[in-house]
């Protein structure tokens, strides 16, 4: 009896089911995802782990040597603190050749004087600030942060965002693992570079993020052995020169130094060879010299200097 029953309500059931189904295309509503940089109807792309380690060390040695003009914005402040300065219309000079030299050049906006002049090898750097006349040295390791934001500049941060290194650069024992960061926001790969200090414990030193819309690197993410961030360097506009992929516009942060920087590229030349004179910064007479972690030692170089060229005139925001 109760399997007549059954029987006999099922009829009317399935044709509910039926009308329910057929009805829900007034109930749904269907979204398109698009995502920055790609067409609604584009299909993201797929990568393993060793193809994007692949990608890194392929951009890596494509590259030997470049010169590029930037036109770059600096900002001082941190968002922790709340407070970003930005100044505008700096023009920069970049120049690099492997396996670590690096030299950057900033002129004031307008009149296009020296506002800074920095160099490093590696190991050491040296900073020249002409409108202070003076002239900084040190090690390229910031271990005490100068009230003075810009003295906290480093070409090889600028180096270490400009060249993201491939495995194993300098870490022997990093491991990388693979993340798949897709949702209706993002679409990007994070390649994750695990370290192990010496005393065992596994911490990340560095992540590298790809989208998925074309497999570009767009950003890179270093930390300290605590998990901050050191370096926040994002890319974006990729072009091509001298038969060599590069990203045109660039946004190194580096929040515990307090700085930040937008580059983006005017004109580059890749692998056309840079002379190693292109590297030396030598102290310009009568300049006073500091050496980091020691206060200015005016003393004799201070009498016997001349006046220095005149400055630019100070504009709001100038150092």
């Amino acid at each position: 009896m109760k399997l007549m029953t059954w029987r006999r309500a099922g009829g009317p059931i399935v044709l509910l089911f039926i009308l329910l189904f057929a009805m829900s295309g007034c109930l749904a509503r269907r979204r398109v995802i698009t995502r920055q940089g790609a067409k609604p109807s584009q299909v993201l792309q797929v990568a393993s782990k060793d193809d994007l380690l692949q990608r890194i060390s392929q951009q890596y040695e494509a590259v030997h040597d470049f010169s590029a003009t930037v036109d770059m914005v600096p900002a001082l402040g941190s968002a922790e603190k709340s407070k970003i300065t930005e100044y505008k219309d700096v023009r920069g000079y970049i120049l690099f050749r492997k396996p670590v030299d690096i030299r950057i050049i900033g002129l004031y906006p307008v009149i296009r004087n020296k506002a800074f002049d920095m160099v490093s090898n590696g190991t050491d750097f040296r900073l020249y600030i002409p409108a202070k006349n003076r002239f900084v040295v040190g090690k390229n390791e910031l271990s005490t942060p100068s009230p003075n934001k810009i003295e906290n500049l480093r070409p090889q941060h600028f180096l270490d965002a400009l060249l993201v290194k491939p495995l194993g650069s300098g870490q022997p024992k990093e491991k990388p693992a693979l993340a798949n960061l897709t949702d209706e926001d993002n679409a990007a790969y994070i390649l994750e570079f695990i370290q192990e200090s010496k005393d065992g414990q596994l911490h990340v030193d560095r992540q590298v993020w790809f989208s998925r819309v074309d497999l570009r690197m767009a950003r890179q993410l270093i930390f300290d052995g605590a998990g901050n961030i050191l370096t926040d360097a994002r890319y974006s506009n990729w072009q091509t020169y001298d038969g060599v992929p590069f990203p045109k516009h660039i946004e190194i942060n580096r929040p515990q130094d307090e700085y930040a920087v937008v580059l983006n590229v005017v004109k580059m030349d890749v692998n056309k060879g840079v002379s190693a004179d292109k590297f030396a910064l030598e102290r310009p007479e009568g300049a006073i010299e500091q050496v980091l972690g020691q206060k200015p030692q005016p003393g004799a170089q201070q009498v016997e200097q001349k006046p220095p060229a005149p400055a630019p005139r100070r504009r709001k925001g100038s150092q």
